[in-house]
């Protein structure tokens, strides 16, 4: 992709609160979508607002119009300078920032999510999707290789040998057989996706402690390179500082009391 210093324009990601949900909506519908650096900086420039803002529990990502992500832009790859790869494939923020979010973001798959549009979808934490949302790697059929950690999460996704089918084939795969396969966790009908996603974040936002749920995604994360004994070691370890801490308290003081919790926000970084 060709670097630029200047800002990108703000309407490049479109933004929607609702209660402690923050809607992020990928907008070049005329390309699907598909993924420039203007793009990537807008994103995840507003994805470090989230993460400082207390008020933003969740975060549900979504494409404007037709599709979700048609992957690289097409007209960028063709500028790339091959006499500077290193600066396109090492990144400042690395290229895996989504994966790195510490609140809960869940992709509503509307349309095409191709090769880095997959990746986006699968650095999400849950996916919702369309019944013909469309999921292709396209890598290899672009003669190029599972970028950006794609090899690493698919696998662990939707096993060995349906990872190998997606990627060395790169064909297209609906919403359903995504379904089957657990590349998504719900298919919702296009007119009721967004709303879906944002009720389910919604009920994150609502009912769950942020420090609870980031250290719970740091350590599925942490966990994938762990043997089961280190993992329960830091389980211990991290269960010790959970009951002495002010969301345990409240946690179960709102339980009896049968009313919502009132968990503090995430501590800004």
């Amino acid at each position: 992709m060709t670097k630029t210093t200047a800002s990108p324009p703000a309407d490049i990601v479109l933004t929607e609160r609702r209660g402690g949900v923050l809607i992020l909506a990928l907008n070049r519908p005329d390309r699907l979508n598909a993924w420039n650096e203007a793009l990537e900086q807008r994103y995840f420039g507003l994805l470090d607002e989230a993460e400082a803002d207390p008020d933003v529990r969740a975060v549900v990502v979504t494409g404007a119009g037709r599709g979700f992500c048609a992957g690289a832009d097409m007209d960028d790859l063709q500028a790339v300078d091959n006499s500077d790869l290193t600066a396109l494939v090492r990144r400042d923020p690395v290229r895996h920032r989504p994966l790195l979010f510490r609140k809960p973001l869940i992709a509503a798959v509307n349309g095409a999510a191709a090769g880095l549009g997959l990746v986006e979808a699968l650095y999400c934490d849950v996916r919702f999707a369309a019944p013909k949302a469309k999921f292709t790697a396209a890598f290899s059929r672009r003669g190029l290789i599972a970028e950006y950690g794609v090899a690493w999460l698919l696998p662990r996704l939707v096993g060995r040998s349906r990872a190998l089918d997606i990627l060395l084939s790169s064909r297209v795969i609906l919403g359903e057989e995504a379904l089957q396969m657990g590349l998504v966790d719900r298919v919702v009908r296009p007119q009721e996706l967004l709303n879906a996603a944002v009720a389910y974040a919604h009920d994150l936002a609502t009912y769950c402690s942020p420090s609870a749920m980031q250290a719970i995604k740091q350590q599925v994360l942490n966990a994938q390179n762990m043997t089961f004994a280190d993992a329960v070691t830091e389980a211990d370890q991290l269960m010790v500082e959970a009951f002495t801490g002010q969301d345990f308290v409240e946690g179960i003081k709102s339980y009896l009391q049968r009313r919502p919790p009132g968990f503090a926000g995430l501590e800004i970084r």
